[in-house]
């Protein structure tokens, strides 16, 4: 009978320990940046800025566009809590002019679903 006592109460330490584990999270100021009207050939770089409001290390693992006019640089290096730090987005502005509208997918340690963020506006004709 001590043996079964003594097996749950290690058992019921293990998972108030388990509850307790650190984890991170990203808090983004805004998921949508509105480039607005953008000149041809104009600059095409924005950033995302986020916090690690978790109490682990954010790693931001993979960022990816489905475009290859639109390249996401998230930092390589984790990010403390609390910290802050963008991820910045470079839109290739010397494309066909028309709306912009582009979907930038962020894998982490904070989820295991992926976070997305969306870049939009307008890319205006070239001027001669």
């Amino acid at each position: 009978m001590k043996k079964i006592v003594l097996i749950l109460a290690v058992g019921l330490m293990t998972l108030g320990l388990q509850a307790q584990e650190k984890k991170a999270a990203i808090t983004f100021e805004t998921d949508v940046i509105d480039y607005g009207d953008v000149a041809h050939g104009g600059d095409g770089t924005r950033e995302f800025k986020f916090t690690n409001t978790g109490d682990a290390p954010l790693v931001i693992s993979k960022a990816y566009s489905t475009c290859g006019c639109t390249v996401p640089s998230p930092p390589k290096d984790p990010i403390a809590p609390g910290e802050s730090d963008v991820i910045k987005v470079k839109y290739d502005t010397n494309r066909s002019p028309g709306p912009i509208r582009k979907t930038i997918t962020v894998y982490t340690n904070a989820s295991a679903e992926p976070y997305t963020l969306k870049i939009k506006g307008t890319l205006l004709p070239a001027s001669n």
